[in-house]
């Protein structure tokens, strides 16, 4: 198994197999604490080999620069399956977050984990627009 993309986005969409990927970042600014990022995306695309056919389960979990859950899991199952003799196969995962708790200015991240084991992570920055002069 090989995490292709693990990202954070605007948006995704997966259209027959295709990832389609709005507005990836790693960076949130706000200007003023706690906040609330309103809506974004976590776009995945996972190859697996053939030995690896059948279901397989996925979590993603935030942590602030603690190692503190920011907010419950997200959960998933996707099943791996070969319709010819490809020796691999992909497949896009997507997850709509609505309403992302930032509690305060540091570095996140954002695991995954395949089958319970870690298989990939992404920071994610989050700034203060007062103190780091962006506003």
């Amino acid at each position: 198994m090989q995490v292709e993309i693990l990202t954070l986005c605007d948006a995704a969409a997966d259209y027959q197999g295709r990832l389609s990927v709005l507005g990836a970042f790693d960076t949130i600014t706000s200007a003023s604490f706690p906040a609330t990022h309103p809506q974004c995306a976590i776009a995945l695309r996972v190859r697996f080999n053939r030995i690896e056919e059948g279901p397989h389960s996925i979590r993603i979990h935030f942590v602030d620069d603690d190692g503190a859950f920011i907010m419950p899991n997200l959960e998933g199952q996707l099943g791996v399956s070969f319709v010819d003799n490809s020796e691999t196969a992909s497949v896009n995962f997507i997850f709509g977050i609505q309403g992302l708790p930032l509690a305060k200015p540091g570095t996140y991240a954002v695991n995954l984990g395949v089958d319970g084991k870690q298989e990939a992570s992404v920071p994610l920055y989050v700034r203060d627009a007062v103190t780091d002069g962006a506003a």
